[in-house]
């Protein structure tokens, strides 16, 4: 499938945006300017089921194939933040990016015990603005607005269709290319040994103190400033 996607800047180096799952390119409002600022030519995608993007089955193979179809390869960044990392993950061998950056990725959901489920994550196509907010506190009102606007345009079933993936311990074996890991100190997809386990293969770490799991949108200054050296 031929993704939807925005551009910003026209830069002569090329960096590719990969949401999360509910979300579209609206959620890098203010990534993408930033790194437009730094040179670069910014492509943030809408994953099927999600945005302006066309709908269809669901797996996690689709979304990566569909990747390697919309992009270009030899990139000289790519980011791909929960969904968007895992996706990453898979497809980095094709797309090949100079470096890649993992934020807070799904590369394993309840490894021990279930905590959420696919149709936990279907049912919030149906949130309030109340539970949005409540949710992630520290997000500005405008990226309120944007998920519940995206949620409207969300199908739900990617949800499902992902269900394989929860439980499965997902993480790469060894880092392809160049490979920064960028966690949220609040998250609920690792802990100390999983930052040791990339560690020794050959990812770098680095933890995002006091934000939450969509670490652009809780503290965007924070954000940028663990990508260092990298961007």
């Amino acid at each position: 499938m031929q993704l939807h996607t925005h551009t910003w800047g026209d830069g002569d180096r090329v960096a590719l945006l990969i949401h999360g799952i509910m979300a579209d390119h609206r959620t890098w409002r203010k990534v993408g300017p930033a790194l437009a600022e730094r040179g670069y030519r910014v492509l943030a995608v809408d994953l099927r089921g999600h945005g302006a993007s066309g709908r269809g089955a669901y797996s996690t193979e689709l979304f990566v194939d569909d990747l390697v179809e919309t992009l270009p390869t030899g990139a000289d960044l790519a980011i791909g933040h929960s969904l968007g990392g895992l996706a990453l993950s898979l497809a980095v061998e094709r797309l090949r990016p100079a470096r890649a950056i993992y934020s807070d990725p799904a590369w394993n959901v309840n490894p021990q015990q279930e905590v959420v489920s696919p149709e936990v994550f279907a049912q919030l196509k149906s949130a309030s603005r109340e539970m949005v907010a409540g949710l992630n506190p520290r997000w500005e009102a405008e990226d309120v607005d944007i998920e519940l606007a995206t949620l409207k345009l969300w199908d739900e079933n990617t949800a499902l269709g992902l269900a394989p993936t929860f439980g499965a311990d997902l993480a790469p074996a060894k880092a392809v290319v160049p490979s920064l890991v960028q966690f949220a100190d609040a998250s609920f997809l690792y802990d100390a040994a999983e930052v040791a386990r990339l560690e020794a293969r050959g990812f770098e770490v680095r933890t995002v103190k006091g934000a939450g799991h969509t670490i652009h949108r809780d503290d965007f200054a924070g954000f940028m400033a663990s990508l260092d050296g990298w961007i």
